[in-house]
């Protein structure tokens, strides 16, 4: 599904090369749980942005549904996106003029689905996270759970085939954040999302099939369970 090959990312400072990413090459195949760990500055949300093609690597190569990602240009990188790839984040990146229904809305009308088929898929996501009361209520109404599970809706509506989530549960207490893990782990075994995950807990992580350890911007060592 996803091969990355020696994928480099510095930035200039004055002569010097500040590496964020130094030679990672990674294969993910279709239907894995993958949990990326690292201290910080080790280059964790970099990865999952290079592999959310919302970051361009310095030098390397990026492969994606047999896509030559780094030959695309940018129009089509982010049709690829789009497409099949949802993106769950810590801050939950909701947006605030919006009610609940429209910012779950959003994706489907930037691929152009019909308003009937718009209104049926929307229905059925507030049904699946039991928020259809919060359907009418902007985001600082929610609490930071709701807003997290909004997020989550909004990134699987358009039916991605990979989920990739920033600290997705960096912001909840114990109990909510366990809940929005089980519902990873579901949609990882009943619905074949691939997933790929950046935490800083190793109960979090241990959800996932794959540990990837990040340090200084290499791959450090890649646990399976």
């Amino acid at each position: 599904m996803l091969s990355l090959q020696h994928v480099t990312k510095y930035y200039q400072a004055g002569g010097n090369k500040n590496f964020v990413l130094n030679d990672v090459s990674l294969e993910v195949d279709e239907g894995e749980f993958i949990s990326i760990m690292g201290p910080s500055g080790s280059g964790k949300s970099t990865l999952l942005n290079v592999i959310g093609m919302l970051d361009e690597p310095s030098e390397g190569y990026h492969y994606f549904m047999g896509q030559a990602v780094h030959q695309l240009k940018e129009k089509q990188r982010s049709s690829l996106y789009k497409q099949y790839i949802g993106f769950v984040f810590q801050a939950y990146h909701l947006i605030d003029e919006l009610t609940v229904y429209e910012n779950i809305e959003t994706p489907l009308i930037y691929q152009d689905v019909k308003g009937s088929e718009r209104k049926a898929m929307v229905a059925d996501m507030l049904d699946r996270f039991q928020i259809v009361g919060k359907k009418d209520l902007f985001p600082a109404q929610l609490s930071g759970g709701q807003q997290q599970l909004v997020g989550i809706a909004r990134a699987l509506i358009a039916k991605p085939k990979l989920l990739l989530a920033d600290e997705p549960t960096g912001n909840l207490n114990s109990k909510q954040g366990e809940e929005i893990m089980d519902l990873f782990r579901k949609l990882n075994k009943e619905d074949g999302v691939t997933i790929i995950q950046v935490t800083h807990s190793e109960k979090n992580a241990e959800y996932g099939t794959r540990i990837i350890d990040l340090l200084d911007g290499k791959i450090s060592s890649s646990r399976k369970f």
